[in-house]
């Protein structure tokens, strides 16, 4: 029944209007796993809105779902398919048509997730995120030349990289990677149903995308795939080799996100500062962080806060120190998964190094940028780990003094390397080695943060706390979103409430063990 219309409107188009609009398919998304995995949620959001879709948070509301799952490790690997088990369910009992299984999983589990879940329609591997389409039973859209233009261009380093090395850019490879993949590092021929072909997909700044985190923060992916012969990982046969993004459509797209009122910009991939490598680039991310560090756009501004995270210890450059050390606007901030410190418990993981190799590395980092914050992760109960190897793990954590650490128990993951080692270490040791060496970390902590009180800091607020509303959550530049500890502010100071995604000073009052307390001053 149509509906009345003013003078001069057309009846026929209000109505055919309202039509369209009822016939818009719904889609909801479930995203699992890392911010790398979010950023693919995020793209696949945007071609299906693009192509004129609607997004719903609720699953119950949803025509079509999609699934982006994560299978890093067992606990991960659960996590997806009780997820994808919970989907199905609205598809069986409720409203939803379609459910499609995307990321990571696909690619280990291809043919079982289609054999044992037969509610799913359709899975998407990491390097098919434009298939999201097709399986939605969405026509593509034409894309359209970016609006965005680069204002700190950087054409004439590109070309002149062409004309350096025309190979290296065609292929988009590293000669590590290409070693590796002669070698069979990402064979995936015992995994059935795998693809043959390895994932090559990178998304641009032409690519649409729907950002879901907090308006004031973004995510950007400078580089896919991971090429390093780590032997408890299966990464690389999950994203394929390396694969780095052109610095010019990065700065585009940081662009565009700085016009959107994005402030806070965090660079991901899984070896960052292995980026451009496989462009011809010495120094590549030194390089690209020199640029967004300048952005400026007119009547904006530019990135207020910068960080990169996830590097490669041996490729943390003198280069790379000096220019987190230069500008304001990068984030004092360095993660470097270390995985260990006992040299030869990093032999079995095909790591290299060692802690001492480490410390010196860290009081490089510390004497280049003062003040500067480190995050790193360990495994523990490794197969071979052995007490003196954990001795050594807990004698370089006392000695560094790491300011936000992160413990994985080992995941024996078949495909890795380390599957066909000897030598299993007994759950229960695993679990005994990981409470000592948070136990650790947590006395390290709380005294490290009592020495935060007092301290006069920029904070970005988030919003209310979700365990009381006597506190809200907020971070400062040297808190990863999510990862690290948190901000928690017991006093609005001069405001009656504060603005999610706005940057106040404040004064820190209070520390405790991983988190601390703060009053808004302005």
């Amino acid at each position: 029944m149509s509906t009345p219309v003013k003078s001069g409107d057309s009846a026929s188009e209000a109505v055919l209007d309202r039509d369209a609009a009822k016939q818009k398919t719904r889609i909801g998304f479930v995203s699992l796993g890392c911010p790398k995995n979010l950023v693919d949620s995020e793209v696949m959001m945007g071609l299906l809105h693009h192509a004129g879709a609607e997004l719903t948070p609720h699953a119950e509301q949803a025509d079509v779902i999609v699934v982006n799952t994560c299978s890093f490790i067992d606990s991960a690997k659960q996590e997806s398919v009780n997820a994808i088990l919970e989907m199905a369910q609205h598809k069986t009992a409720g409203r939803a048509q379609k459910l499609i299984v995307a990321g990571c999983l696909v690619e280990r589990y291809r043919d079982e997730i289609r054999k044992n879940i037969p509610e799913v329609d359709a899975v998407i591997g990491t390097g098919e995120l434009e298939a999201v389409l097709a399986a939605a039973g969405m026509a593509p859209v034409k894309q359209e030349p970016s609006p965005f233009n680069i204002i700190n261009a950087t054409p004439s380093l590109e070309s002149e990289l062409i004309d350096r090395a025309p190979s290296a850019v065609k292929k988009h490879s590293r000669p590590e990677g290409d070693l590796r993949e002669e070698q069979g590092r990402f064979s995936r021929d015992a995994w059935d149903g795998a693809s043959p072909s390895l994932p090559e997909y990178l998304y641009s700044d032409e690519t649409p995308r729907i950002l879901t985190t907090p308006k004031a923060s973004a995510y950007i992916k400078i580089a896919e795939g991971c090429d390093h012969p780590c032997t408890f990982c299966i990464i690389p046969q999950l994203r394929g080799k390396f694969r780095s993004r052109r610095m010019s459509s990065i700065i585009t797209e940081a662009e565009s996100l700085v016009k959107q009122g994005v402030r806070e910009i965090t660079l991901i991939g899984q070896d960052t500062t292995c980026y451009g490598e496989d462009l011809g680039l010495k120094d590549g991310l030194a390089q690209l962080l020199d640029a967004l560090a300048q952005i400026n756009v007119p009547g904006i501004g530019g990135i207020k806060w910068l960080r990169f995270l996830y590097a490669y210890p041996n490729k943390v450059t003198p280069l790379l120190l000096e220019t987190i050390a230069k500008y304001d606007n990068i984030s004092k901030y360095l993660d470097v998964p270390l995985q260990h410190a006992s040299p030869t418990a990093l032999k079995r993981m095909k790591r290299g190094g060692s802690g001492d190799i480490f410390l010196k590395m860290i009081e490089r980092a510390r004497a280049t940028v003062p003040g500067i914050v480190l995050r790193t992760s360990f495994i523990v109960g490794f197969p071979g780990e052995t007490d003196a190897e954990f001795e050594d793990l807990m004698d370089f954590i006392q000695k560094a003094q790491i300011d936000w650490l992160g413990v994985f128990s080992y995941s024996d993951e078949e495909g890795a390397k380390a599957f066909d080692l000897e030598e299993k270490v007994p759950s229960r040791t695993i679990e005994s080695r990981r409470r000592k060496l948070m136990r650790l970390q947590q006395k390290l902590s709380t005294k490290a943060k009592k020495a935060w009180v007092g301290r006069e800091v920029e904070v970005l607020v988030e919003g209310p706390n979700e365990e009381t509303p006597l506190l809200w959550d907020a971070r400062t530049m040297l808190h990863a979103p999510e990862i690290d500890g948190k901000v928690l502010i017991n006093d609005f100071g001069p405001h009656e409430t504060l603005v999610p995604g706005t940057f106040y000073r404040a004064e820190i009052t209070e520390s405790h063990d991983y988190d601390v307390v703060a009053r808004i001053i302005e």
